[in-house]
């Protein structure tokens, strides 16, 4: 069915979300922003193109939709399947843990297994939310994660830093959105260049950590992420690397380092055998994000 007969024959919300499906399944995009089929692809993009509430999908199933609605949701769909752009970057929003970010296509899409843990509060390794004052999010991207830390510790600071600029105003928004900017401090910065001598309670980075053999391989709707926010070096790990040796200068005392590696945790291992790191169980297992105190990053 060309999108012309598809403007003859849909009507209501459930028309649009079935005829999604079928397009999203017959083109085999691949789903790895946040949902998990071409269903859940579907009613994203077409509840929150219409600005409607997820969770009340079943009230609006047998609404009509005006003409001018169902072409702006034909462009949506026939961009998703055809230009393979996230879903995300179609509508301009993304959820992590119930939070709800700005997005477009000049920073990553908010994904991280360090918001699950964030979530948690950190605990047990970090017994009182009250004393964390100083918070790094390194390679914040959209500021999705220092945001949700500046949540999680009511009492902190976080310095949110990123060497795109254009990340960053994207990152600007959010903080906008809200309401951190006293909280919520965006720098623009390779890694620590441009902190001093400042020192944390916590550091969090989830950094570019796809590895040039991955790189090459990725789906399409991969492209259309910012290069820099996903490559990570032959191994994945120049920037855990960097991360890893200067870490230490920042902390305080009892401060802690939490990096998410995606699959990398051999390569972890294998690189700093000797510094004790607890890897963090997380919805996708345990080799994804590790924690490694201040009095051990010199151990290596």
């Amino acid at each position: 069915m060309t999108s012309i007969d598809a403007k003859a024959n849909l009507r209501t919300m459930r028309d649009v979300i079935r005829y999604a499906v079928s397009r999203f399944s017959e083109a085999n995009v691949f789903f790895g922003h946040g949902q998990i089929d071409a269903f859940d692809e579907a009613v994203f993009i077409v509840m929150r193109a219409l600005h409607l509430p997820l969770e009340r999908l079943e009230t609006f199933l047998a609404a009509f939709l005006t003409t001018a609605e169902i072409n702006s949701l034909l462009e949506l769909i026939e961009r998703r399947a055809k230009k393979r752009v996230p879903a995300a970057y179609l509508v301009r929003e993304a959820w992590l843990q119930g939070y709800r970010f700005f997005v477009d296509n000049r920073a990553i899409i908010p994904r991280s297994f360090i918001a699950e843990l964030l979530k948690d509060e950190l605990q047990p390794w970090i017994e009182d939310t009250a004393n964390v004052r100083e918070v790094l999010d390194l390679c914040t991207g959209s500021g999705c994660l220092a945001i949700m830390a500046a949540d999680t510790f009511p009492y902190s600071t976080v310095d949110a830093v990123d060497i795109s600029k254009d990340a960053l105003a994207v990152a600007a928004q959010n903080v906008q959105d809200y309401r951190m900017g006293g909280r919520v401090n965006l720098t623009e910065s390779d890694l620590f260049a441009q902190l001093g001598d400042k020192r944390y309670d916590l550091i969090l980075c989830n950094p570019p950590y796809v590895t040039d053999p991955a790189m090459a391989k990725l789906p399409k709707e991969y492209t259309h992420e910012p290069r820099l926010a996903l490559a990570g070096g032959p191994d994945g790990m120049d920037v855990v690397r960097y991360v890893m040796s200067e870490a230490g200068r920042h902390l305080k005392p009892d401060g802690v380092l939490v990096v998410e590696v995606g699959d990398g945790r051999a390569t972890i291992e294998q690189l700093y055998p000797k510094v004790p790191m607890s890897w963090l169980t997380t919805s996708a297992g345990d080799d994804m994000v590790f924690l490694v105190r201040a009095a051990h990053l010199f151990a290596e």
